[in-house]
């Protein structure tokens, strides 16, 4: 069985910026993963977003189907995919929904939306979620960019200005009949900046702190009231040449139906993610070559979805 883990938490609201920056810092280094209290997105939009969510999901096959994810926004069925290549699973057993940028015009007409005589207040609720959650983002970053000794709007200009930004809708049943064996989300790390986690509640998620180690020793994610589920992507562990963890998480079947909703927030497809010079030296070099971040997105949402269109969410 595995533990009970009390992540880091973390006030966006608080004044004192540095500290909170430390804060992040440490909860960075020592588990990839913290909460985030006070991010200003209020109770009763994510009580709406979620109750949007779960009146879409519970639409027919058929009809969630006519919205089949293309140019990764839309709707993928229950195992659809499987985010550990390595595993020989069926496909992970999770439903989910895909919403991409709404700040970039080039991109935005690529999102699929209900129909709105069936959901008619659908749209409108995800398009303001996304707004506040993208405004929670942002603040967030200029934090982050503390904690590396870097200028408080660094991300602000060189990640922020067109960034790549979806939310996902996901849903997990609670019966799962003959393939109770399988994750709802198999083991992975995130591949971009960083994510914002919102849960109704319900257990299933977890870390392991230590990915290259096996055995692999998971410990579960408590839920806290009100709070975000943050952690930080491959991009920024790329950036901070791994002294920030990209930690492998999953969520595992309880018995019990689960919705969450994860909101990404990446840099734009140009942007070239290269070592930060705090974060090397003669002694610690740079781990991995400069890269853009859409070439490396692409190559692991390939991996993961097969060969689609290039990620179009940004400044391409």
């Amino acid at each position: 069985m595995a533990t009970k883990l009390r992540l880091p938490m973390v006030d966006l609201s608080s004044p004192d910026r540095l500290s909170t920056a430390n804060s992040i810092r440490q909860a960075c280094v020592d588990y990839g993963f913290f909460y985030l209290v006070n991010h200003g997105v209020d109770d009763q939009l994510l009580s709406s977003a979620f109750q949007q969510s779960a009146k879409f999901f519970t639409l027919p096959l058929n009809y969630k189907l006519s919205l089949s994810r293309k140019e990764y926004r839309g709707y993928t069925p229950l195992y659809s995919e499987n985010l550990d290549p390595s595993s020989q699973s069926k496909g992970d057993a999770k439903e989910s929904y895909y919403i991409g940028n709404l700040e970039d015009s080039s991109s935005v007409n690529l999102n699929q939306w209900p129909s709105q005589e069936l959901l008619p207040d659908w749209r409108p609720t995800m398009e303001s979620l996304i707004w506040k959650l993208l405004e929670a983002g942002k603040k967030l970053m200029s934090l982050i960019a503390l904690s590396l000794n870097l200028d408080d709007d660094f991300f602000e200009k060189t990640a922020l200005n067109k960034p790549a930004a979806f939310l996902r809708l996901l849903h997990y049943p609670g019966e799962l009949g003959s393939y109770e064996e399988l994750c709802g989300a198999s083991a992975h790390s995130d591949y971009g900046m960083i994510t914002l986690l919102v849960t109704d509640g319900v257990p299933g998620l977890q870390i392991c702190k230590e990915k290259f180690k096996q055995p692999r020793v998971w410990e579960d994610v408590s839920h806290v009231e009100g709070a975000f589920i943050v952690n930080i992507g491959d991009l920024m562990e790329r950036w901070t040449n791994c002294i920030y963890r990209s930690t492998l998480h999953r969520v595992i079947p309880t018995g019990k139906e689960r919705y969450s909703m994860a909101f990404f927030l990446d840099p734009p497809s140009d942007c070239v993610v290269e070592c930060f010079e705090s974060c090397c030296s003669e002694s610690s070099p740079p781990r991995f070559p400069p890269i853009r971040s859409g070439d490396y997105l692409n190559e692991r949402f390939r991996l993961t979805y097969g060969s689609e269109k290039e990620l179009k969410c940004s400044s391409n």
